[in-house]
Order: structure tokens, then sequence, then C-alpha cells
């Protein structure tokens, strides 16, 4: 990926300021918000199903995150999931540990409609969404990126673009597909910094796009790439000077606040793949 689109694209996030309608699991929340105040997006954390259908026309994105599932929140992600394809605001779908049960795996399948711009998530989720077999640790993957890749492009009959997260992120919208070779085991040991994850890409993908018309694959591939490649580089800047994971959230805050668009450029690891 070219420099220069990495470079608009993370300007625009940061000139836009983008409002993003998070419905996310109860763990997740405090952390999703600090994390898009510290990039500078606005948070709005919505969920009943008697406004979140309304709020989310507002937005410039929506993420959902199916972490701490139940009926009611998932009759809300619905309604406002169905509201947000209908008004092409874009909206991205973290299937958390989708593969652990029948109720997320039927979830997803009913989220899956409305079409989400962007699906996120570890390999095991990824391939648990496809159908596949997986390894899945509850939350955890227990298989690689790799071997998901397969699974990824499979999604993309449902979404623009699929994120798969691990040791080597990977992102493909079915034909182009990119390594972002970036991040710091330290992100692994904090709660909620996967979420995060998903609802930052929310933000760029609604920064980047236009509310006037469907958004194309290839603004959502490289608003999702330069997401990724700036939130791994906050976490390797961060762990260079964190004692551990406590102190590690603290500072992945402020590199999150504090990075550049040419520090991002100059230290950047993306390559086709």
């Amino acid at each position: 990926m070219q420099p220069k689109i990495i470079h608009h694209c993370f300007t625009t996030f940061k000139d836009t300021s983008p409002l993003v309608h998070n419905i996310t699991n109860d763990v997740a929340n405090n952390t999703v918000a600090n994390v898009l105040l510290a990039a500078g997006a606005s948070p709005a954390m919505v969920h009943d199903i008697k406004e979140a259908p309304e709020f989310v026309t507002l937005a410039q994105a929506l993420s959902i995150n199916i972490g701490t599932l139940t009926q009611t929140t998932l009759q809300s992600m619905l309604a406002t999931a169905e509201v947000a394809h209908s008004q092409n605001i874009p909206w991205i779908l973290d299937p958390v540990a989708v593969g652990a049960t029948s109720f997320r795996q039927q979830a997803c399948t009913e989220l899956l409609k409305f079409k989400p711009d962007v699906i996120r998530g570890n390999a095991s989720e990824i391939l648990a969404l496809a159908g596949m077999s997986s390894r899945t640790k509850g939350t955890d993957s227990g298989d690689s990126v790799e071997g998901a890749k397969e699974a990824a492009q499979q999604l993309t009959q449902y979404a623009k673009v699929v994120v798969v997260t691990g040791a080597i992120d990977w992102v493909t919208d079915g034909t182009q597909g990119y390594a972002v070779d970036h991040g710091h085991p330290m992100m692994t040991q904090v709660t909620a910094i996967g979420c995060a994850l998903t609802a930052l890409i929310g933000g760029f993908i609604g920064a980047n796009t236009s509310k006037t018309e469907e958004a194309n694959s290839d603004s959502l591939l490289n608003a999702a790439t330069t997401a990724l490649a700036y939130y791994a580089q906050a976490g390797e800047i961060a762990a260079q000077q964190a004692k551990g994971p406590g102190n590690f959230y603290v500072h992945f805050l402020d590199a999150l606040y504090n990075l550049e668009a040419q520090t991002l450029i100059d230290n950047l690891r993306v390559t086709s793949s």
C-alpha cells in the first residue's frame, strides 16, 4: 500500500473526529471509549433498542461487538444494523467467540443479513463465522491467521472487507490483501484492547467514506489497513515504556494520542499479501 494512501486515511480520520456508535460488550465499554477519545474520535455507547436505531443516524459509523451477548442486546443490534445498512452508514461486526455456542452462531447469521461493511475477528472467529472447523478457546484463538485466509475470502460475500487479527494482521476485500506486521504481545494481556480496535476501525471507515453513497471496497480496505497499522504501532511504542500490562494501558492511550502521520509512515510495515 502506498504511504500517501495511509497518510490520507490517517489525516482524514484525525480531521473528521468521527462519531462512532458502539453496541459493545460490558467488559469493553470503558476501554473502547478511552481508545476512541485518545485517537481523536468521538465515542457513543447507546445500546437500548428504544433509541439505538434512531441514534445511529447521527453517527459516522456503527461498531457491533457480541462479547457479552443477550437476547435483549441482540434485538437492539439487529434493529440498529438494519438502519445503518439502509442509510449507508458504515458498520463493522466483531463476532466475539462466535464458535463457542449456537446462540452466538445464530446471532451472527442474523447480523450478516444486514451486510456489515467490515468484519473483524481473530482467526478462530473468522473460521467459525465462515462455517469452517476452528479451535476456538472461548474468546481466544487457537488457529493461525494464515489458516483463516480462505475463510476470510469466503466471508467477503457478506462484507466488503474482512480483517483477521493475530501476530501479523491480514485484511482483504476478496481480491486484494495486506499483511500488517506491527504490534506487541502485551496487547493481548489487557482486556478489551481487541474490542477497541474494532471500534477504531469503525471510526476510520466512517471518516473515509461518504454517507451519501454506499462505501466501496477500496476505501474500506485502505481505511481498515491504516487503522491496523496505527493501532499496532501505538502498541509497539507503549511496550517500549511499559513494565507490565497495567501501565502498558496508560502508555498505549498516550501513544494513540501522540502518534503522528509521518511517524506512522516512517515505520510502516504493510505489504501486499
